[in-house]
């Protein structure tokens, strides 16, 4: 990825990664468990929350990841249902955020200056490459991978039948998971299809939003 694709995701991966997190913790606290709150991380300052190192690679290689949310399930009124939907709100979070991307951008090519210019045509195009960039961390979240969210929605009831085999899915579901990843972008290999899903879901809003 050379250094202006670079510069063009930077702005979309701290708002996504930031809401992202927020959003799990928040989540955590109005179901009742204050660790996340404890922790400070019910904010949307980006310090709070970005790994640097998976930032980073976020930026150059398109994927990576930000400061896990830490709660305690003992905390939870209803333990199975309510892990869940801590889990899931952060990928939630990066669908809202990619609706509302798309959403600018259809408003501001309403606006002759944006949809007649080259300049405005160029801003236009970029809010919606962040917009794509969200569903992309939504879609990836949802993976039902450990350690992604999308993992927990089974592994929140594993943990108690078998939790030996919870700890070596966490264990190794990481390794699995960078494979799959290396062998997708060295090796031109297709594994998750998440291309392929990413394009299906931004040509909808596309053509939702009526664009030309």
């Amino acid at each position: 990825m050379d250094l202006g694709e670079s510069l063009k995701i930077i702005p979309a991966a701290v708002i996504g990664l930031t809401v992202h997190e927020f959003a799990h913790a928040y989540t955590a606290y109005k179901l009742g468990d204050n660790t996340a709150k404890d922790e400070g991380r019910i904010t949307l300052n980006p310090l709070k929350h970005i790994d640097w190192l998976g930032f980073f690679l976020i930026v150059v290689a398109g994927f990576g990841w930000a400061k896990p949310v830490s709660f305690n399930p003992d905390n939870l009124k209803h333990k199975h249902r309510d892990e869940i939907l801590i889990s899931l709100a952060g990928p939630l979070s990066n669908f809202v955020i990619a609706v509302l991307f798309f959403i600018t951008a259809r408003l501001l090519y309403s606006l002759e200056y944006f949809n007649a210019t080259e300049f405005g045509l160029q801003i236009i195009n970029l809010i919606v490459i962040w917009g794509v960039i969200n569903f992309s961390l939504f879609i990836f979240n949802l993976i039902p991978i450990p350690p992604l969210d999308g993992s927990h929605v089974y592994l929140t009831f594993l943990k108690e039948i078998h939790p030996i085999i919870m700890m070596n899915m966490y264990k190794y579901g990481t390794m699995v998971l960078f494979a799959i990843i290396i062998a997708e972008s060295q090796f031109n290999i297709n594994i998750l299809h998440l291309s392929e899903m990413i394009h299906g879901i931004t040509s909808f809003f596309i053509q939702l939003l009526g664009f030309r």
